[in-house]
């Protein structure tokens, strides 16, 4: 018998609905959720929101910074770039200017080479015209002197007698032209 009635005042208990429904425990209820919505926002203005508000602020904070420091770091970009394009012209200026005493050298090589070959070859030219004249000189006086010695032998070889002096002189005339 004693499980009809757990049973029958089990089933009494739930016959009635939920409790959290039952309006005679409504003023109990309102009165313990007053106090907890109080607690909750004690607990949450004194302690919770100051400390999400500075991690809030310590956060905006370091963003604000983040972004000057960016800026600065933007701006000695800048300048570095600036740096770098003035060490590159100045770099090329260089350069440019290297290669113009390299080359101004190099010509100034060239122009004395180029000065002794023209010298050397003057020199030579001179001597090659000097064994010219010497050559020409001894061939004509060599066809000077055939030549006297064909006329001497042609007039000898039609039975005269030829002085050399005449010889000489009939040679010299044919020989000027």
């Amino acid at each position: 018998m004693a499980t009809e009635a757990d049973a029958a005042a089990h089933g009494a208990e739930t016959a009635t609905g939920m409790p959290q429904l039952d309006p005679s425990t409504f003023a109990n209820q309102i009165f313990w959720l007053a106090v907890a919505l109080v607690a909750i926002y004690l607990i949450l203005s004194r302690v919770a929101l100051p400390r999400i508000a500075s991690v809030l602020a310590d956060r905006r904070g370091s963003i604000v910074n983040d972004l000057a420091a960016a800026e600065e770091f933007k701006l000695k970009a800048k300048d570095a770039e600036a740096a770098y394009e003035k060490a590159l012209a100045e770099a090329r200026v260089e350069a440019a200017r290297i290669a113009d005493a390299a080359r101004a050298a190099i010509q100034a090589d060239l122009d004395k080479a180029i000065a002794k070959a023209d010298a050397e070859i003057s020199a030579r030219a001179a001597e090659s015209e000097k064994a010219i004249a010497a050559i020409n000189a001894g061939a004509a006086d060599a066809v000077r002197s055939v030549a006297e010695e064909a006329a001497a032998a042609v007039v000898a070889a039609m039975g005269l007698t030829a002085d050399k002096a005449a010889v000489d002189a009939a040679v010299a005339a044919r020989l000027k032209g």
